[in-house]
């Protein structure tokens, strides 16, 4: 079971605009380039997958042309899906801009994935899973707020959850973001999402602030993007030095981190050697464009291998 990763977050389709520059209020972007992939969470199953793990999703599903390419992504990364097909609703969507150096700007509306009943959790077996990652978007739609909100607070065994709060964190609802914290055994979170959790706007004391709650072997994750990241655990404080290369394509790096992250941990790996691996695999990542652009567990040992060596 240790090596068993539920993914509680949704998946959605990602239209991938490549532009000139993100445009004003009013203009038109210029579009280089343009792909549909799946994305959201399961950008996190993919990099956990290709680092070792075994990986099971476990949100919804719709039907519709956007929940096809969902369903052929999981099908292609052997990622089996948990739960019966929603027949009334598509996929979400969220579209993409990626400008010239690599940043990407967002715009998302749910669909499937967004609703969530207590009987579609009742379909899930959560004690045979050693790992469960649950991120802010879950938590923030209106259709699966209250059943992942009664999950979390209710006598469900949830092994080891990982939450992730999104970029959307400063919109959650108190009581369940409260809810996700108390239960969360690390938390993985960029600069400002971790401002967001603290009021602490320096990154090393927003660290400090949320280790102290975490329980006896977990910790926290703030990513600080190109300048790695910090690990915090109750009594310890680490800089993780980043891994350096030329991104092209920053989208779905956050989600890589997380789930390579969560698949070192799986294997035995402490949580340093885990964020170094982390680090690298999401580097990486950047350097190819798309949303699941993991590398392979055995890309990144040889990655840093060379980096070791000079």
């Amino acid at each position: 079971m240790t090596n068993r990763l539920l993914q509680m977050s949704g998946v959605v389709a990602d239209l991938l605009y490549e532009v000139e520059a993100v445009p004003a209020p009013g203009e038109e972007a210029i579009v280089k380039g343009f792909s549909i992939t799946p994305g959201g969470g399961f950008n996190a199953m993919v990099a956990a997958k290709r680092a070792g793990m075994m990986v099971f999703y476990g949100g919804s599903i719709g039907s519709g042309p956007f929940a096809k390419i969902v369903r052929e992504g999981l099908n292609t990364e052997n990622i089996p899906f948990l739960r019966a097909q929603d027949l009334n609703r598509d996929q979400g969507c969220c579209t993409v801009m990626i400008d010239p150096q690599g940043e990407r700007t967002f715009v998302a509306s749910d669909g499937a994935e967004g609703h969530v009943t207590a009987e579609d959790l009742n379909q899930i077996s959560f004690h045979e899973f050693g790992w469960t990652l649950l991120s802010g978007y879950a938590l923030h739609y209106a259709g699966s707020r209250r059943a992942l909100h009664q999950w979390l607070t209710g006598e469900d065994r949830i092994e080891n959850l990982v939450f992730d709060p999104s970029p959307i964190v400063a919109s959650l609802n108190r009581e369940a973001l409260q809810a996700a914290m108390a239960r969360a055994t690390w938390i993985s979170a960029n600069m400002r999402e971790a401002a967001v959790l603290t009021g602490q706007a320096d990154p090393t004391e927003a660290a400090k602030s949320l280790a102290e709650t975490r329980p006896r072997g977990g910790g926290v994750i703030v990513r600080l993007g190109e300048e790695g990241c910090i690990l915090a655990r109750q009594g310890s404080l680490e800089h993780i030095p980043p891994f350096r290369v030329q991104a092209v394509d920053t989208n779905g790096a956050g989600d890589t981190h997380i789930g390579s992250f969560i698949a070192c941990l799986s294997r035995g790996e402490t949580p340093k050697q885990a964020a170094v691996y982390a680090n690298a695999a999401a580097a990486l990542s950047t350097t190819q464009k798309g949303p699941a652009t993991a590398p392979t567990e055995a890309v990144v040992e040889n990655a840093l291998r060379k980096k070791e060596a000079g």
